[in-house]
């Protein structure tokens, strides 16, 4: 196997977020289901000997050291491989948004080069490699729509509906630190259940991330008034200044979608059942 072409990396929304405290270290605490969505970035791998690393940005350029070239150092450091590889990456996610571009990326690299590459490494050892890149990385690996909580790496995965989403991304990004540095985020919401929130999926909760989002991100705001506008009810997903609202059957989004404003990334979405490289590394069931 000398090359990996079109290989998917798709984002996710969080359909709530409840911060539920902190760890002495700092790190917040939370409660969230991750979906999978079918809006998605797409990279290829080219077989390199010696060890080389490069990347090819086919879209909007990426910054130099992005979360693909840091799992492709990191997978070669954990297995002592001395092959390397060309990465390209068409990126279509967009960037602070909230929808886990940059660990999919990494996830789907993860992925892609342990069988480039012919390592077999089960999936337990490719997620504690993702952890090290970013705590939404071993939900990417696992490929299924999960409950998730402590900082992101308890992961139990649940059965969703199908159903379709319009995503809003404004033009301003939103960076996670700004966010959760802010000293008005709510930190103590009450534990919840998998069963309450499987009683009412797409309408269980909310993100305790928005008011400060709103408050430091106009555009949450106005893209959060906008899908009102189309007779939506929209929230944040994740610490990114994307809005979603599930569409009502039978709502097709079109409309919606010649309505957006200028400058502005809509997107009709539907929910995947699994990640798209689901059985690429084998299972430690």
């Amino acid at each position: 196997m000398k090359a990996l072409y079109d290989v998917p990396a798709p984002a996710k929304l969080n359909l709530f977020l409840h911060v539920t405290g902190r760890r002495p270290d700092g790190m917040h605490l939370l409660q969230s289901v991750f979906m999978l969505i079918d809006w998605c970035d797409t990279l290829h791998f080219e077989l390199r000997r010696g060890g080389a690393l490069s990347r090819e940005d086919l879209e909007r350029a990426l910054p130099g050291d992005d979360l693909a070239l840091r799992a492709a150092r990191a997978l070669q450091a954990a297995s002592g491989t001395t092959r390397g590889a060309h990465i390209s990456i068409e990126k279509r996610l967009p960037e602070q948004a909230g929808m886990g571009g940059g660990s999919s990326d990494a996830a789907s690299c993860l992925l892609a080069l342990n069988r480039l590459w012919g390592l077999g490494l089960p999936l337990s050892a490719l997620a504690v490699i993702g952890l090290q890149l970013g705590a939404d990385v071993p939900f990417f690996l696992a490929g299924r729509n999960a409950w998730v909580e402590g900082i992101g790496e308890q992961l139990a995965p649940v059965a969703l509906p199908p159903a379709r989403f319009a995503v809003v991304k404004p033009p301003e990004g939103l960076g996670t630190a700004a966010i959760f540095g802010d000293p008005h985020l709510k930190r103590s919401s009450d534990a919840a259940i998998i069963s309450g929130f499987a009683a009412n999926p797409y309408g269980f909760g909310r993100n305790d991330l928005q008011p400060v989002a709103q408050r430091l991100c106009a555009g949450v705001t106005q893209a959060l008034e906008w899908l009102g506008s189309q007779g939506l009810e929209g929230r944040m997903t994740g610490s990114g200044s994307a809005v979603f609202a599930k569409l009502p059957q039978g709502r097709d989004g079109k409309q919606a979608l010649q309505a957006a404003p200028a400058g502005w990334q809509v997107r009709i979405c539907g929910n995947l059942e699994v990640h798209p490289l689901v059985g690429w590394a084998p299972s430690d069931d």
